[in-house]
């Protein structure tokens, strides 16, 4: 069946994410140490820490919509802990804190894969993002190192994920992340 908006035309599609949000306190510890890597390494401003838990998918908004409260309706918040920093190949990410799989973690991504139905092409991998960009590996072991000088303990996190966030991510914006864009978020159901 295909989607159309009020005068019949088809409806727009865009390309959804579907984002862990961590606690205020930790959302202000992470960014202060997204700034300090980015003044020294450059880079977009990633507008909100998050740990992606379904990567895009292109949808309608109304569908986007229906299938993120279907989500959340049946997900209690979890816990999340960082195992450690990581740099990787693309410039999403750069350098990012890898969090553990553990079953919670695991199983909220799959919950919500599931209800967008959303298939991975590879294994899930919970991650935060800290900096986009692409350097070169001798600039990544650097923004590494600085940030265990910017924030020694960052890599020891455990916090609890009480809310999830709809995004556009638009896969086509080359990085500048200009066309992201917050479309919805909902409260978790107290574990």
């Amino acid at each position: 069946m295909e989607m159309t908006d009020g005068a019949g035309a088809p409806a727009q599609e865009n390309d959804y994410s579907v984002w862990a949000i961590p606690p205020e306190d930790v959302r202000e510890r992470l960014k202060k140490l997204m700034g300090g890597l980015r003044s020294e390494f450059g880079g977009p401003e990633i507008f909100q820490p998050h740990i992606t838990v379904v990567g895009a998918i292109s949808l309608t908004e109304q569908d986007a919509l229906e299938k993120f409260r279907s989500a959340c309706e049946g997900l209690k918040a979890y816990q999340a802990r960082t195992d450690r920093i990581v740099t990787g190949a693309f410039p999403s990410q750069c350098l990012y804190l890898l969090f553990q799989s553990t079953p919670e973690v695991m199983d909220a991504s799959a919950h919500c894969c599931r209800h967008f139905g959303y298939k991975r092409s590879n294994q899930y991998m919970p991650h935060l993002s800290l900096l986009y960009g692409t350097l070169t590996n001798e600039e990544k072991k650097k923004a590494k190192e600085k940030t265990h000088v910017l924030d020694e303990s960052i890599d020891g996190l455990n916090f609890q994920i009480g809310r999830l966030a709809l995004w556009i991510t638009d896969r086509k914006d080359n990085g500048t992340l200009e066309t992201w864009k917050l479309i919805s978020e909902c409260s978790l159901s107290p574990n």
